[in-house]
């Protein structure tokens, strides 16, 4: 055989191992997202993320989109973690009253 086809031998097998570390090193992205974001899921983000490796890589968007989603100082609703939305206090101030209510049905005697 001559030099040109050990050439694009050598050159084939360095396409194929390249593109298959590409492969493999790109799954990594939404765990080193969510890695830096400090993200509370990041363990299941990495393990899907080998999980779409082998379903080549059907759910990789979706991983990216959810290690995307966190952020470290506002969590996933766009408030800080301390603070509370209107609707928060409202929905909580109902639950207080209707814990009341039950509280008070409790302590009644049965019959009276």
């Amino acid at each position: 055989m001559d030099f040109l086809t050990w050439f694009a031998l050598g050159l084939i097998i360095f396409v194929v191992l390249t593109f298959a570390y590409g492969l493999i090193a790109i799954h990594d992205v939404p765990y080193h997202i969510a890695k830096g974001r400090n993200h509370p899921h990041q363990d299941a983000i990495h393990t899907a993320g080998w999980v779409s490796l082998f379903t080549l890589h059907a759910i990789w968007p979706f991983l990216w989109i959810w290690a995307s989603s966190y952020h470290p100082e506002h969590g996933y609703r766009g408030q800080r973690p301390g603070e509370k939305s209107s609707s928060d206090a409202a929905r909580l101030a109902g639950l207080e009253e209707r814990v009341k209510r039950l509280e008070a049905a409790a302590q009644k005697p049965p019959g009276a």
